[in-house]
């Protein structure tokens, strides 16, 4: 889901639209399918052995609870994954979160004075890393688990550059 093009400004081109890397929750959507698993197994080898009256109210019962406990397993970490993104223009960084409630966050390019980026042994297998902006504010804003974030950081760097040698004409 892109950002809509009536959130950038005229002549405003988008570089990468990213949101964090899918690691972040595959652990909870494995759960969920464990759940799911598992209520399958209940229905097939529990149900068999309660009397036959009570068969639906034992099915019904073993999948209200697996329902229940995959929304907020697994359901809600996918729904706050998909609803949080980064987008990188040539002019600014915008990131939305939320799932009712939306947040947004813009950081200008001439605010951002260095870009990094940093990987682990585990972000390396997996193909991200965390992106530190250095602004003009004492914490550097740390966009954690961005796919590629190598590619990212050089695109970041030439644009930077880009609009330092503008601003300099």
């Amino acid at each position: 889901m892109a950002l809509p093009r009536k959130f950038l400004g005229n002549d405003e081109q988008v570089i990468f639209h990213l949101r964090t890397h899918i690691k972040r929750i595959i652990g909870w959507l494995a759960l969920g399918v464990f759940i799911l698993a598992a209520a399958v197994v209940g229905t097939l080898m529990l149900v068999p052995l309660v009397p036959e009256t009570a068969r639906t109210a034992v099915t019904i019962s073993i999948w209200v609870v697996a329902v229940l406990l995959i929304i907020p397993v697994s359901i809600v970490p996918w729904l706050r994954w998909v609803t949080s993104t980064f987008t990188i223009t040539d002019r600014r960084i915008i990131t939305r979160t939320g799932i009712l409630n939306k947040k947004g966050h813009d950081i200008p390019l001439a605010r951002i004075s260095n870009v990094s980026y940093d990987r682990s042994l585990l972000d390396r297998i997996w193909g991200c890393g965390t992106l530190i902006l250095q602004t003009s504010a004492e914490v550097p804003l740390h966009l954690d688990d961005i796919p590629r974030v190598e590619q990212v950081h050089v695109t970041m760097t030439e644009l930077l550059f880009t609009l330092d040698s503008r601003q300099q004409s």
